[in-house]
């Protein structure tokens, strides 16, 4: 992952973007690790409010967020005001 190709964008723009169904990991390992760092990164928002780096994709191109996790489901990353990010969109959570 090269993290300069990830232009940063507000949270708030992320409830206009559009998701591919599509999975961005192909490897089992990684995407092992994703869910470990985004259950790390919810603690870390409902105890301390710490804000994380999310890199992402959407349609169109590489995105990062800085932001404070409120929930994860199966599914999705939920963050403030009920935005959502598909976990199978998330290349990586940096704390």
């Amino acid at each position: 992952m090269v993290i300069s190709k990830f232009q940063p964008i507000e949270k708030e723009e992320v409830e206009n973007l559009k998701f591919p169904s599509t999975e961005v990991l192909n490897d089992i390992e990684k995407i092992t690790e994703r869910r470990s760092e985004l259950d790390r990164a919810l603690t870390l928002g409902n105890m301390e409010h710490a804000k994380i780096r999310i890199y992402f994709e959407d349609d169109s191109s590489c995105k990062v967020v800085e932001t404070t996790v409120w929930g994860v489901t199966d599914k999705r990353v939920i963050l403030k005001q009920g935005v959502v990010i598909p976990i199978h969109r998330v290349h990586s959570v940096k704390i």
